[in-house]
C-alpha cells in the first residue's frame, strides 16, 4: 500500500493495529506522525535509523542524569521511539526485522532511563524492580501476539508513555530539589504492579 494522504496513513496503521479506530488523541498523534513521516522520507531517514537515534538519546539520558540535559535527551528518545513505527509505514518500509529491532531497543533504552533514576538518588533494589516489571508486562503482550492474539487488549495505568512521563517529571522535581522522588517511584512500582496483573487477567482470559 502507497502511502499518499493522511487517510491512506491511518487506515494503514489501523489495520496494523487490530482495525482500532483512529479517533481522539490517537487520530492528533497520527496527525504528527504523517507530518513527521513526510519529513524524515524527505530527509532520506529509516525507521531503523530513527530506533538507534532513540537509543543513543537513551544512553544520553543515562549519562548526563541529573542534568537538565537528560531532561532533553529522554524527551528525544521518547519523540523518536514514538514515530519510527509511524515512519516505516508512511514509508511503506515494516518489517519483522524492524519489529523485532523496535522491541529489543525500548527495554535497552527503559535501562538507560530507569539508570538516570538511580543518579538521582533512587535505591537500586527499587530501580531494577521497576524495569523488571515494566519488561514482564511487554513480555507478556508479545508472547500474546505470538500466541495467535492480536487484539490490543487492555490499555494499563503503566504503558510506556506513561513511564516516561514519569520519569520526566522525576526529573524535573531533581531540578527543582522537590521532595519525594524515592516515595514517587515506590508509588508507581505499585502501579506498574497492577498494570501487570491487568495485563495477566487479559491473558487469560483470552487464552482459557
Amino acid at each position: 500500500m502507497v502511502i499518499r494522504t493522511l487517510e491512506d496513513f491511518n487506515s494503514r496503521w489501523s489495520s496494523l493495529h487490530s482495525d482500532a479506530p483512529v479517533q481522539g488523541v490517537v487520530a492528533q498523534w497520527l496527525r504528527i506522525s504523517y507530518r513527521f513521516g513526510l519529513i524524515a522520507t524527505l530527509l532520506r531517514i529509516s525507521p531503523n535509523t530513527l530506533t538507534y537515534m532513540g537509543l543513543a538519546s537513551a544512553i544520553g539520558t543515562a549519562l548526563t542524569a541529573p542534568s537538565w540535559w537528560a531532561v532533553l535527551f529522554l524527551t528525544f528518545s521518547l519523540f523518536c521511539d514514538g514515530i519510527d513505527g509511524s515512519v516505516a509505514i508512511f514509508q511503506n518500509r515494516e518489517s519483522a526485522w524492524g519489529a523485532i529491532l523496535d522491541s529489543v531497543v525500548d527495554r535497552i533504552s527503559e535501562a538507560f532511563w530507569l539508570y538516570a533514576l538511580y543518579k538521582m538518588g533512587v535505591p537500586i533494589w527499587l530501580v531494577i524492580s521497576l524495569w523488571c516489571i515494566a519488561s514482564f508486562q511487554e513480555y507478556a503482550r508479545a508472547k500474546l501476539i505470538s500466541l495467535g492474539i492480536s487484539e490490543i487488549g487492555v490499555v494499563t495505568p503503566a504503558e510506556r508513555p506513561i513511564r516516561a512521563s514519569f520519569l520526566f517529571i522525576v526529573m524535573i522535581m531533581y531540578q527543582f530539589e522537590l521532595p519525594g522522588i524515592v516515595i514517587g517511584s515506590s508509588i508507581f512500582l505499585v502501579i506498574q504492579l497492577s498494570a501487570f496483573l491487568m495485563v495477566l487477567r487479559f491473558a487469560h482470559r483470552q487464552l482459557r
